[in-house]
């Protein structure tokens, strides 16, 4: 397996203001974005900087990996 963009994107959500709210399903955690107000679902096995920058563009979040 190889490395993951979980550890870059936490950093990325922690340093907008976003707030883990619970475990998710499988390997899925879901995190509130208060720039977007709502919940958005983050995978701490993502593996392709593509879907981690998707996330960061649910959250609100304009910064890319």
């Amino acid at each position: 397996m190889g490395s993951t963009f979980y550890p870059e994107l936490v950093l990325l959500l922690r340093k907008a203001g976003c707030t883990f709210v619970r475990q998710g399903k499988g390997s899925h955690e879901i995190w509130y974005s208060p720039i977007t107000h709502k919940n958005i679902s983050v995978p701490f096995t993502i593996q392709s900087k593509p879907t981690a920058n998707a996330i960061l563009k649910q959250a609100g979040i304009s910064e890319k990996l």
